[in-house]
């Protein structure tokens, strides 16, 4: 597949006018004026035929202070080689009714994350009622947080499961230790240095030496966010542990907030090409990366982060690239 960052080829059709008409790169610009509903990834989608080029439309136009804030009656300039969308004017301002939405993306909560050394939990589960050594939804369990350790009726906490340490597909260094979310609780009896506590939700079976970090409601919508920086890494896990994932899965990758990553980024998901010299009259070094897919970030860490697939046009494995580029 041609790659997506060819922006001349998926412009080729990025010119058509409401009405039918293509102009030349050289004419004066296709006009579209926003509609109620409109939003940066559907005016992508429907002029550079790739929704997932709207952050880089967001960027590229001071105009857009939020990426939430487009409204209807702004007007959008189509080049060949470019979308712009005109200031507002002060009546423009008074006549807009409200902001179209933006497209999100929901998190379910059951992701999990790479937890780094950094990480520490706040407590482990260490018995259950009857001893029970699974237990789930509204049944009792017992936990080494106590007063001494600040804890109260009520406070609540996310239970995890530790899996396999990760290693860099390249590197080869210990990136952290595979998680996943296996439900919450809740504090209803404090002692100096235990508690009893009732599980509040599961995601799957919980049981003694699960660990606790503080409660964070996990379901919630991810925003898109335009690109500030040029990032490149690596899917170095995925949730599943499978080789093989598509479009819905989630991958974890090498970059975190060291690196400038923020939940919303968008990046392509990358695959090297190696060339086949026995056909080639000249040494080829490189070839232009096969583009595979691509991901939202919906959680970072220090130095790695949890993705959801949002587009697999073949099937993503652990080592393929990523890749985020700044609109210059």
């Amino acid at each position: 597949m041609k790659r997506v960052f060819s922006i001349g080829c998926m412009l080729l059709a990025g010119a058509l006018l409401t009405c039918g008409t293509v102009r030349a790169a050289s004419e004066e610009p296709t006009i579209y004026v926003i509609q109620k509903g409109d939003t940066l990834w559907g005016i992508s989608d429907r002029f550079l035929k790739d929704p997932f080029y709207w952050p880089n439309l967001w960027a590229k136009n001071p105009a857009i202070g939020n990426p939430h804030f487009i409204y209807p009656g702004q007007r959008v300039r189509v080049y060949a080689d470019r979308i712009e969308i005109e200031p507002r004017t002060p009546s423009e301002r008074r006549i807009s009714e409200e902001p179209v939405d933006e497209r999100t993306f929901l998190v379910s909560g059951s992701d999990g994350f790479l937890m780094e050394k950094a990480v520490k939990p706040s407590g482990r589960v260490i018995t259950t009622n009857q001893n029970r050594q699974i237990v789930g939804e509204d049944d009792v369990v017992y936990i080494d947080i106590g007063m001494v350790h600040g804890a109260k009726e009520g406070d609540r906490y996310s239970i995890y499961k530790k899996l396999d340490a990760v290693s860099h597909p390249v590197s080869n260094i210990i990136l952290g230790e595979k998680v996943i979310p296996l439900g919450t609780l809740e504090i209803t009896e404090v002692e100096e240095k235990v508690s009893k506590a009732i599980v509040t939700k599961s995601y799957q079976e919980i049981g003694p030496g699960s660990f606790l970090l503080p409660y964070r409601d996990k379901r919630r919508q991810i925003s898109l966010v335009a690109a500030d920086r040029d990032l490149a890494g690596y899917i170095v896990e995925t949730q599943s542990g499978k080789t093989a994932i598509g479009e819905g899965d989630i991958a974890f990758i090498d970059l975190g907030k060291n690196q400038g990553v923020e939940p919303g980024y968008f990046l392509y998901i990358l695959r090297d090409v190696v060339p086949d010299q026995q056909y080639a009259d000249i040494s080829v070094d490189k070839l232009p990366p096969e583009v595979v897919g691509a991901l939202v970030v919906v959680q970072t860490g220090a130095n790695t982060s949890t993705g959801l697939v949002v587009k697999s046009i073949d099937t993503i494995y652990r080592g393929d690239r990523v890749e985020m580029k700044k609109s210059r």
